[in-house]
């Protein structure tokens, strides 16, 4: 367990030490500007909060999180972590490359999911630097994944840069190397309720989502590697919709969680045809906050906490309940490494994975 020393102020970053576990410093660091408050740790990578003013300028926390950071040792929802080396499912936990089938940990019944057992989402990491100018606040943190890591095949050294600008705009900047192939996949998990949790659930909130298309998946949440059209469908939030008026027609999922197909992306590519493309906008009409996504991912999950049951607690002690949020989870597509047509996540030695997204924060 993590065991919590009496707090001390860190003079090489610009947080505070919790703790010590598994032999490693935990530090909480705040990032701010005029606008907005993000903390994160070097626990999982975790975004553990982001406050944002509503149209009156009040400020509330619209990430899901814990009080304390021990908490965030469990952590069953992957609330607010980077997840790797994959993100998403891999079926069977299994794939071909280079002639053999690689066996991963199955931790999600017979499949592979987020990392595994003790993926990203539970590592130390390293605080590798800081981002201080006049216009941005970051932190830089790093890993090493060791060759045989729950099943993946190389040493894989990552590292992940958070900058949160003026424009209130936090850039979230993956970048990883190899020295034998291995597949590649690094997203968020922050889940969303821009009411600041007052209202506890995110049915009332607007969503639009940049597709056309989505990858169909089966009973075992798998996707069958056909990519089917979103117009006419309940899937479909090309313009803003109420994520309420259609969460019930998926009785196998409880809500949305699914990947959509991003705009500009085609079989054949890795990434869609801009550096930088919108992928999602969320928005509360009763405070007026707004969250846009922009990545260079072909990829975005849409999650609505369909399994969330009431046994986890904010900070304040209620509950988190079914629906309470959203995750927008900008990807490569899940189990990529068996679809010949999905985007390819094998990152080769001597290149360099590279990914980017952004969150921006806005309120009208």
């Amino acid at each position: 367990m993590l065991k919590f020393t009496k707090e001390l102020s860190s003079s090489s970053y610009p947080g505070t030490l919790y703790g010590h576990l598994r032999g490693k410093d935990v530090y909480w660091i705040t990032l701010r500007n005029g606008n907005t408050v993000v903390c994160v740790t070097n626990l999982g990578c975790i975004i553990t909060s982001v406050h944002t003013p509503d149209r009156e300028g009040v400020r509330k926390n619209i990430v899901a999180g814990f009080k304390e950071p021990g908490d965030y040792e469990r952590n069953p929802y992957y609330f607010g972590c980077v997840v790797g080396r994959t993100i998403n499912r891999i079926g069977g936990g299994k794939f071909q490359l280079d002639g053999h089938t690689i066996q991963l940990s199955k931790n999600n019944g017979d499949n592979h999911l987020h990392g595994g057992f003790e993926g990203f989402h539970k590592k130390i990491w390293d605080v590798a630097g800081v981002v201080q100018t006049n216009g941005e606040a970051g932190v830089v943190f790093s890993y090493t994944s060791r060759d045989g890591e729950e099943g993946y095949p190389g040493n894989l050294e990552v590292q992940v840069k958070y900058v949160l600008t003026q424009e209130n705009r936090l850039l979230m900047q993956y970048e990883a190397v190899t020295d034998k192939r291995t597949p590649v996949n690094l997203s968020n998990h922050s889940y969303f309720n821009l009411t600041g949790f007052d209202n506890p659930l995110i049915t009332d909130h607007l969503l639009t989502v940049h597709a056309e298309k989505y990858t169909e998946k089966n009973e075992f949440n798998l996707p069958t590697g056909n990519i089917l059209p979103l117009a006419g469908s309940p899937l479909d939030f090309s313009r803003p919709g109420r994520i309420g008026d259609h969460i019930g027609q998926f009785p196998l999922d409880n809500g949305f969680d699914h990947n959509y197909v991003l705009k500009g992306w085609s079989p054949g590519m890795n990434v869609p045809a801009a550096a930088l493309v919108p992928a999602a906008e969320l928005y509360d009409p009763s405070t007026g906050r707004g969250l846009r996504v922009l990545t260079d991912r072909p990829g975005i999950q849409v999650y609505t906490a369909n399994e969330w049951d009431g046994s986890l607690h904010m900070p304040d002690g209620r509950p988190y309940v079914q629906h309470g949020a959203i995750a927008l989870e900008t990807q490569a597509f899940p189990d990529s490494p068996n679809h010949a047509a999905f985007p390819d996540i094998i990152l080769e030695p001597g290149d360099t994975y590279r990914a980017t997204t952004i969150f921006e924060f806005s309120v009208k």
